[in-house]
């Protein structure tokens, strides 16, 4: 089986060094713990699929969606298998990230809260600020 894990890496690992214009402005959003402390992977295998990103802790998909996506309902599909296994998916068209980010992580930052209480509420990775 690490034959099949080594695959599935690899492809993660190429997927992440090609992103899209969405996606790379995306992850600029999201990475380093940047939202209230949720800690998102990108290109996270979620067998036989990949999430575009994904937090593992409020079990919450991402996805960027170019003009390519779900001619052939393939992304109902895939979403129905992600779903089953218990995660949440937000899709969000390129445009929306390029041109609206402000209201992509609002929505994002949305669906976060009802999950647990954020990382950073709960005092991990978290900096009181400081008063002047």
């Amino acid at each position: 089986m690490p034959r099949v894990e080594s695959k599935i890496r690899d492809r993660a690992r190429q997927l992440r060094t090609e992103p899209t214009k969405a996606e790379a402005r995306l992850w600029y959003l999201l990475r380093r713990k940047q939202l209230n402390g949720w800690h998102f992977r990108r290109q996270h295998p979620i067998p036989p699929y990949f999430a575009d990103f994904a937090c593992l802790e409020a079990k919450l998909v991402i996805e960027a969606d170019g003009g390519q996506h779900d001619p052939d309902g393939s992304d109902r599909r895939r979403d129905a298998h992600i779903e089953a296994q218990g995660w949440r998916i937000l899709r969000f068209w390129n445009h929306e990230i390029l041109q609206e980010s402000d209201g992509v992580i609002e929505r994002v930052l949305l669906a976060l809260a009802p999950s647990l209480p954020s990382p950073a509420s709960r005092g991990r990775d978290h900096i009181e600020p400081t008063g002047s």
